[in-house]
C-alpha cells in the first residue's frame, strides 16, 4: 500500500478510532447463527437498481436480509444527512461515491484489518478501491464502479479515411484536421473532439480530472501534517498545467484544434445527432445513447491517454465513479451492519448487480475472467485503471474547475495565473472542510 494510502483520512483518526474497535472483536460470525438487524441505508445510488438487487439476493439466499433503502439527489445528501445525524435519525450505513465520502469520513466507522485484511481487500477489488483505505482500516467496501470512456462515430471516422480511434491525445491534431468541417461564414458544423468549455460538455468536471491525473498529479492529498491539500497549483511537483492548456485549446479560434464553442449544441446532443465523432461519457451511457439513436453507427473504446516520453512507459488512467457502503458511525449495531453489508458485497451478487447493470465488476476476479462482450471487454480495461480523489464537494470543484477553464478560455487570466487562483479557491474549501 502507498505511503499516500497509509496517510489518506489522518485527520480523522481521532473521530475514527472508536469505529474501529466496534469491529476489532468481529471475525467473521455465521449470519446463520446470528439474527441480521433490519438495517437502513441512504445513499445517491439509484434505487430501483438497488432495491431490484436486495430483491434479488433475497429471493436465492437462505439468509434474506432486511434493508430499507433511501435514494436522495447528490446536491442535497450532505445538507439531510447530517441534519438527521444531529436529529438521531440517521441511517445504518450509506451509499455514495468515493469523490464524496471526504465531508463525511468523521462520521463513519472503519472496518478494522482483523475483520477484513488490507491484503485481502488490495487483491479482491480494483486500484481505485485503495482510496477507501488508510492505516487503521476500511472506509467502505467497493460496490460498483462506472468507468469515463470515450464513445466514437464510425461513419464519422470512416468517411475521413480513418481506420481506428485513436488511443492517445495528440492523435486529434491529425483527426481533427479531417473531421472537423466549417461553413462558409466559420461555423463549425461536424467536429471531432468537444473539450474546452464546461457549459456544454459534458462529463467535463470528470474528463479535465482524467487529464491531470494521467500526468501523475493526484488533485489532492494529505501534507506531512496529515492536512488534506490540493495539488491544483502550477508549482506543484507535476504541474496541472499541461493538462488545462490541451483541454481548452479545442475553443481557441486561433488553435489548429480549434473543433469546438459554447455557442454549439451540448455534446452529447450533437454526438446523438452524428454531428461529434467522438463523445467521452460514461460506461452507463451506453444503453442511453442506444436508445436514444438506434441507427447511430458507434463504437467504444478506452479514454484515450497522454503520450510517454521517448523511452519512458506510460502509467493508464481514467476517472471512474465508484460506489461503496460504509457503516455510520452512530448505528446502535455495527457489528451487524457490517454482516448486512458483507452479504450485499458478496462475488457472486456483485458479480450479478455489474451484469445487470451493464458495467464492469469491482472485482479482480471477475475482470480476471475475460469477456467476449466487446462493450464490457472495454468497460473492464477501464476499471482497472481507474482512479478519483478524495474531494470536498464534486459540485464545488466542478465549479471551481469550471472557472479555472473560463478564465484560460476568455483570455482574462493565462493559465498559470488561472491555475494559481483556482487552486488556491480550492484549498480554501478543503481547510474549511477541516475545520467543520
Amino acid at each position: 500500500m502507498t505511503k499516500f494510502q497509509f496517510i489518506t483520512l489522518g485527520t480523522f483518526i481521532a473521530f475514527l478510532i472508536a469505529g474501529v474497535i466496534s469491529f476489532s472483536m468481529y471475525k467473521g460470525t455465521s449470519s446463520s447463527t446470528t439474527k441480521l438487524p433490519a438495517v437502513t441505508i441512504w445513499g445517491t445510488f439509484p434505487a430501483d437498481v438497488f432495491n431490484s438487487y436486495v430483491s434479488g439476493i433475497n429471493n436465492s439466499s437462505q439468509t434474506p436480509v432486511s434493508v430499507t433503502y433511501r435514494q436522495i439527489d447528490p446536491t442535497a445528501f450532505s445538507q439531510d444527512f447530517i441534519a438527521a445525524l444531529a436529529r438521531g435519525t440517521g441511517p445504518d450505513a450509506i451509499l455514495i461515491s468515493a469523490d464524496m465520502i471526504l465531508p463525511h469520513l468523521d462520521k463513519l466507522a472503519l472496518v478494522s484489518y482483523a475483520t477484513m485484511p488490507a491484503r485481502t481487500f488490495m487483491d479482491s477489488y480494483v486500484e481505485e478501491a485503495q482510496i477507501y483505505t488508510n492505516a487503521n482500516g476500511i472506509v467502505a467496501l467497493p460496490f460498483s464502479i462506472d468507468p469515463l470512456i470515450m464513445y466514437w462515430n464510425r461513419d464519422m471516422f470512416n468517411t475521413a479515411g480513418i481506420a481506428t480511434y485513436p488511443k492517445f491525445w495528440d492523435e486529434f491534431t491529425k483527426i481533427n484536421q479531417r473531421i472537423t468541417s466549417k461553413d462558409a461564414n466559420g461555423n463549425i458544423r461536424k467536429s471531432a473532439m468537444a473539450l474546452g468549455d464546461f457549459t456544454n460538455v459534458y462529463n467535463a468536471r470528470e474528463i479535465l480530472a482524467s487529464l491531470i491525473m494521467q500526468t501523475g498529479n493526484p488533485i489532492t492529498t494529505y501534507d506531512a501534517q496529515g492536512n488534506i491539500i490540493t495539488t491544483l497549483k502550477s508549482g506543484a511537483d507535476i504541474s496541472p498545467k499541461p493538462a488545462f492548456d490541451f483541454f481548452t485549446q479545442f475553443v481557441n479560434p486561433t488553435s489548429e484544434n480549434y473543433s469546438w464553442n459554447k455557442g454549439m449544441a451540448d455534446s452529447k446532443t450533437a454526438f446523438l445527432a452524428g454531428n461529434l465523432a467522438t463523445y467521452f461519457g460514461l460506461a452507463s451511457e451506453l444503453s442511453e445513447i442506444r436508445a436514444k439513436n438506434p441507427n447511430l453507427n458507434f463504437d467504444a473504446a478506452p479514454l484515450p491517454q497522454a503520450r510517454p516520453a521517448t523511452g519512458s512507459s506510460i502509467t493508464k488512467s481514467n476517472y471512474a465513479r465508484m460506489f461503496g457502503l460504509s457503516i455510520v458511525r452512530t448505528t446502535a449495531n455495527p457489528t451487524g451492519v457490517y454482516q448486512v453489508l458483507s452479504i450485499l458485497t458478496q462475488p457472486s451478487y456483485l458479480d450479478a448487480l455489474a451484469k445487470s447493470m451493464y458495467l464492469p465488476s469491482v472485482l479482480n476476479s471477475v475482470i480476471s475472467q475475460g469477456s467476449t462482450d466487446p462493450y464490457i471487454s472495454v468497460f473492464n480495461m477501464a476499471a482497472l485503471v481507474s482512479k478519483t480523489w478524495l474531494d470536498a464537494d464534486p459540485i464545488q470543484s466542478n465549479q471551481v474547475l469550471g472557472n479555472v477553464v473560463e478564465s484560460i478560455t476568455t483570455g482574462k487570466k493565462s493559465s498559470f495565473q488561472a491555475i494559481e487562483d483556482g487552486g488556491a479557491i480550492y484549498g480554501k474549501i478543503l481547510r474549511q472542510f477541516a475545520a467543520q
